[in-house]
């Protein structure tokens, strides 16, 4: 059975590795069912679309009706990564918060930034000198709108998706970064399940990489695994 840190978490850990240049060689991963196993109210969906059921009014965690019959997943969860450029990353994902929107914080030896809010018109901030209070940042640049579902990014993925498969050629997304997310995902979820020991993601077979590098137009899977 897989986790939370797949099925959600695999885009989060894709824009870490993106963000960090590199991808995750060891991860530990520790978490629980703390909130939503204990709520007794449960009710077979499967004769109801999301839209019958989803409304933001139903609040607090605790006083939600009809959640699914089974529930055996972490609602929180928390990695500890280290990448293979050196760089440590932490990870939490949280679904018993308030706050619907995710939050990156990168921190360096030239500064801090972090956003507050991830949609359209929301900020991110940035410090580039010392201060006591977050008040106010050296620097803060707006998200741009972008039309379409997901941010935009939707119809971006469709169209390089038709080019690809039109023409060929390079591609800006990746399989080799969504195999590393997905890994990741998977690693995290082993150490959480097994006592929080670390765990080694393995890297895919540099044959493979070039593979996708390159940007193939042959037809057919590459001539090796590698994973």
């Amino acid at each position: 059975m897989t986790s939370l840190l797949l099925q959600k978490g695999a885009h989060d850990l894709d824009v870490i590795h993106w963000l960090a240049g590199g991808y995750t060689r060891r991860v530990t991963g520790l978490g629980d069912l703390a909130v939503y196993g204990d709520i007794t109210s449960r009710r077979d969906n499967s004769d109801r679309t999301l839209w019958d059921w989803y409304s933001a009014d139903n609040w607090p965690p605790t006083a939600q009706t009809d959640p699914n019959p089974v529930i055996d997943v972490e609602d929180i969860s928390m990695l500890q990564m280290r990448l293979d450029n050196g760089v440590l990353a932490s990870y939490q994902q949280c679904h018993f918060t308030p706050d619907y929107w995710r939050n990156y914080t990168v921190i360096g030896d030239a500064g801090r930034l972090e956003n507050v809010g991830d949609d359209g018109g929301d900020v991110i901030h940035v410090w580039t000198s010392r201060h006591s209070s977050a008040r106010h940042p050296d620097r803060t640049e707006v998200i741009a709108a972008e039309e379409g579902t997901h941010g935009g990014a939707d119809p971006r993925l469709v169209a390089e998706f038709l080019l690809f498969a039109r023409e060929g050629g390079a591609t800006d997304t990746s399989p080799v970064a969504a195999r590393e997310a997905v890994a990741a995902g998977c690693a995290g979820a082993d150490s959480l399940r097994t006592g929080s020991a670390p765990v080694d993601v393995a890297p895919l077979d540099p044959d493979l990489v070039a593979h996708f590098e390159v940007g193939t137009t042959e037809a057919g899977p590459p001539s090796r695994a590698g994973v």
